[in-house]
C-alpha cells in the first residue's frame, strides 16, 4: 500500500518512501557517496584485520593471524629491549662495592632510581611511601640510626636483616624484659622511666629520676652507654634525643622496659638479587639521613 503512495517531491526532486504523518512525508534521500565508500572501506579493513591479526575467538584461544603478532609478544619484546638498555648500568652497579657507589655520582643516581622503584614494591608496607616510618618501623629520612647510616652499614642491614635467628650474620640485639622476667620491680621501672624522660628533656630532674640514674647505670648503660646516647654495635637507640621508635611517653616507656621490644626486619639478601639490594641501599642513603659525605645527585 505504501508503494502506491510514492511520488516525487517536486521542491527537492527526491522520491518519497510513501509514508505520511499529518501531511508530513518522508523523503528517500540516498546516503552521500563519501559516506558509503567509507563504510565499505571499514568493512574491508575489518575483514583484513581478522586475517592478519588475532581476532576470532576459539575454544582455548583466538585465531593467531597470518602475521603472528600478539600483545603478549610485543610486551615481551619491549621488556627485553628495556633489559638490554639497563644491562650495562646494572653490570656496573654489580661490580661496584656498595660503599664505593657514592664515589661515582652518575652511577649512584642510577642506583637511587632503581632503588626507588624497588622500595615501592618491597618496603612501603612497613616504612611508608615516604619512608617516614610509623610506630615500630624506623623513619629512614632522619639521622637516627640504630645500626649505622653509611652505605656499608645500610647495605649490611638490608642483606642480613634484623633479628633473623636462623641467619648467622643477621643484626642481633636483645633487650631484657625487666618487668616480665622479674629483673626489676614496678617501682624501680617507674624510677627508670623517670630518668630516661629526664635525659631526653621531657621531665625535670627529681628524686625519682635520681633513683633511676643508679638503676640505669646498673642495668642499661652496658648497651645504651653511660650517657644514654646509644651504641650501634648492639643496635641500642640514643635515649637523649626526641626520636622514638615506639614512643617516649611514660606509658610507652613503661611497656618497653617491662616487656622489651624485638622488632624484626627481613633479610632481603635471600629475597632480592644482589644488585636490587645494593640499589635499595643507595636509595635509603639518598633520603637525607645517610651519613658520611653526601653525593650531589642530578635531581638536586
Amino acid at each position: 500500500m505504501a508503494d502506491d503512495k510514492k511520488r516525487i517531491d517536486h521542491p527537492t526532486g527526491t522520491e518519497t518512501v510513501g509514508h505520511e504523518w499529518d501531511g508530513i512525508e518522508e523523503l528517500n534521500t540516498p546516503l552521500p557517496r563519501w559516506w558509503l565508500w567509507t563504510f565499505y572501506i571499514t568493512i574491508a579493513w575489518g575483514l583484513a584485520y581478522t586475517i592478519f591479526y588475532p581476532a576470532w575467538p576459539m575454544i582455548r584461544s583466538a585465531t593467531a593471524g597470518t602475521l603472528g603478532w600478539s600483545s603478549q609478544g610485543q610486551l615481551e619484546g619491549e621488556l627485553k629491549a628495556a633489559e638490554a638498555q639497563r644491562a650495562p648500568v646494572l653490570r656496573a652497579i654489580a661490580a661496584t662495592p656498595a660503599e664505593h657507589l657514592t664515589g661515582n655520582p652518575q652511577l649512584f643516581q642510577a642506583a637511587v632510581e632503581g632503588g626507588r622503584a624497588a622500595f615501592r614494591v618491597n618496603c612501603v608496607q612497613c616504612h611508608g611511601s615516604g619512608a617516614t616510618g610509623s610506630k615500630g618501623y624506623p623513619n629512614l629520612n632522619d639521622d637516627d640510626w640504630l645500626w649505622g647510616g653509611d652505605m656499608g652499614a645500610i647495605h649490611h642491614t638490608l642483606v642480613d636483616g634484623v633479628r633473623n635467628p636462623d641467619h648467622e650474620a643477621t643484626r642481633m640485639s636483645l633487650m631484657p624484659a625487666f618487668g616480665r622476667d622479674g629483673i626489676l620491680q614496678p617501682d624501680q621501672i617507674q624510677s627508670l622511666v623517670a630518668y630516661v624522660r629526664t635525659i631526653s628533656h621531657q621531665r625535670k630532674p627529681d628524686a625519682m629520676a635520681l633513683q633511676g640514674r643508679d638503676l640505669f647505670a646498673a642495668n642499661c648503660a652496658a648497651c645504651h652507654g653511660p650517657d644514654g646516647k646509644g651504641n650501634r654495635q648492639f643496635g641500642a637507640p640514643n635515649l637523649t634525643d626526641g626520636i622514638w621508635l615506639y614512643g617516649g611517653d611514660e606509658a610507652t616507656l613503661t611497656e618497653t622496659i617491662t616487656n622489651s621490644r624485638a622488632g624484626v626486619m627481613p633479610r632481603w639478601g635471600e629475597k632480592l638479587d644482589p644488585v636490587t639490594v645494593k640499589m635499595l641501599a643507595a636509595y635509603v642513603y639518598s633520603l637525607g639521613g645517610g651519613e658520611a659525605k653526601k653525593v650531589q645527585t642530578a635531581s638536586r
